[in-house]
């Protein structure tokens, strides 16, 4: 087997396997973080078309300190409207500017994850990262002292080290399988249809469209990447054997795509049928999200139905919060770090498997053909339409749906990372819970306290009358906010992904200094 000069490399923090978004995003965040990358990716050219077309608000927001939610925002639809269509009638909603006071992003975003995957790479070529296309992984390791990757490329084949291996790779994970990690869970009996086609002038776009019937839902949005719409529905799968979970599959005849459209009594005929394909769906999760070196993020570490939108959006945010544990901890791999690296799997893992839940429950909504959903579709959601614009109308009401299914409630309060110091802050954020945006105050300035902590690194918010801490435990990896609209004497340390870590009603520099050498603060920064 020919070796190749590429064995010579140094070796290097991270090996990210896999450049979608959430590998791209896990190289950004640990490389924000101090530690050096590496990006490796089997295939020669980026994917196409676009299979994920949402991005959620709790997504936005963990990227903005990684300076790509505005470029994001600008390939965005930031105001969306869709059209339920519930028998014969027809529900209008905006999905735009909802009742979220404490984010940022009150919205839900479509944007094609062609354009995400866009912006993330080119953030990372902006820091001297780029992605290594056409480079597969054969197998990785544990070696006691680091990691060890075997990597195939058409320059011959190279044994990589580096201080961990995070598998980005998909379903049929290479690092998850090197890693003997197995996964439980079971394959839809539903299948997802996806197609570009042209529907004419006669169906001009107007926002995303929503068709229910008995036999599952069919959705038109206007992002079609080689015709004007993306067509998406739900079927019962026509072959249950050797799929490819979460790819897109063999083509879909023009005529059979063309009596999804009629069976939701929409006068439109397809003139032009760009691409098409069937993809096999499957809901499972990983029995443990690491082990030793190795790591895994996204799809490699769970799968579910598309309902919700969640796959590209539990990826990013997986990445989130394992990039910025292995940047800080790179250069100091080792048994001091366990409980850092190990929080990784407690934190994630369980809001996987609450996801799970989610999407399986919308998923048996959206697509069973059993009788009791078929007939919610096809009689009840059309009997009880009338009733649902005064329930959109009821604004709290929608943005507490979109909170749910955008992540913004997920916590690490059982997360050895979750500390409360002595006395306890009274009416701050839980350690564990996500930080919410508000107006503060500081020196001065009135701003917004999301785009004050737009930065990477652990953030110390001290209230007004609070002492300073010492200045051994600030650094370069530490920056201290004085809010001096909130007064009291407390603290509140906020993880790089925005979820409180440490509260004191005090600066107990003791404490203080134990919780961010638990966070990988070393003294010096």
């Amino acid at each position: 087997m020919a070796h190749t000069d590429r064995a010579m490399m140094p070796p290097v923090d991270v090996l990210v396997v896999g450049a979608g978004t959430t590998g791209l995003t896990l190289a950004l965040q640990a490389h924000a973080h101090g530690a050096s990358v590496r990006v490796v990716e089997r295939r020669p050219e980026p994917f196409r078309p676009s299979r994920a077309l949402i991005l959620h608000p709790r997504t936005l927001e963990v990227l903005r300190p990684l300076g790509v939610t505005e470029a994001l925002l600008d390939v965005a639809d930031t105001a969306p409207t869709a059209r339920v269509h519930l028998g014969s009638r027809v529900v209008e909603a905006g999905l735009g500017d909802l009742a979220l006071p404490d984010t940022a992003f009150p919205q839900l975003s479509l944007v094609r994850q062609a354009h995400v995957e866009s912006v993330l790479t080119r953030a990372l070529t902006d820091r001297g990262v780029a992605v290594e296309r056409g480079t597969e992984l054969l197998t990785a390791r544990d070696d006691g002292h680091g990691a060890r990757a075997v990597l195939r490329s058409a320059h011959g084949i190279e044994e990589a080290r580096c201080s961990s291996v995070v598998g980005c790779d998909g379903p049929a994970s290479a690092v998850r399988e090197s890693a003997g990690i197995g996964w439980y869970g079971r394959p839809y009996a539903e299948e997802v249809i996806l197609a570009d086609v042209d529907l004419g002038s006669a169906f001009a776009p107007f926002g995303a469209q929503v068709f229910a019937g008995r036999d599952g839902l069919l959705f038109l949005f206007p992002l079609g990447e080689q015709a004007p719409w993306r067509l998406l529905a739900t079927r019962t799968s026509a072959d249950g054997s050797g799929r490819d979970f979460g790819q897109p599959g063999p083509a879909v005849p023009r005529a059979e795509l063309q009596r999804l459209v009629d069976d939701t009594g929409l006068e439109a005929v397809i003139e032009r049928l760009a691409w098409s394909a069937r993809v096999p769906l499957q809901c499972r999760l990983a029995r443990r999200f690491r082990r030793g070196r190795l790591f895994l993020a996204g799809d490699a570490a769970h799968n579910y139905s598309p309902a919700t939108g969640q796959g590209m959006n539990a990826g990013i945010q997986d990445a989130v919060n394992l990039g910025w544990k292995l940047g800080l901890t790179a250069d100091r791999l080792g048994p001091g770090t366990d409980v850092l690296l190990d929080s990784y799997d407690g934190e994630r893992r369980s809001a996987a498997q609450g996801r799970m839940v989610l999407t399986h429950a919308a998923f048996w909504a959206e697509a069973s053909t059993g009788r009791v959903p078929s007939w919610l579709r096809a009689v009840g959601a059309p009997w009880a339409a009338p009733l649902v614009p005064a329930l959109l109308d009821r604004r709290r009401l929608v943005a507490e749906a979109v909170r749910l299914i955008s992540q913004l409630r997920v916590n690490y309060r059982r997360s050895p990372l979750s500390v409360d110091g002595t006395p306890r802050l009274w009416g701050a954020p839980r350690p564990g819970d996500r930080l919410p945006d508000a107006t503060v105050s500081t020196d001065g300035t009135v701003g917004r306290l999301h785009g004050l902590l737009a930065r990477p690194g652990v953030h110390l918010l001290l209230q007004r009358d609070a002492d300073p801490p010492p200045d051994v435990l600030t650094g370069p990896r530490v920056t201290v906010l004085r809010l001096t609209n909130s007064p009291g004497r407390g603290l509140l340390a906020v993880r790089p992904d925005g979820h409180v870590g440490f509260r004191c009603g005090a600066v107990d520099p003791a404490a203080l200094s134990a919780w961010l050498s638990l966070a990988g603060v070393t003294a010096a920064g």
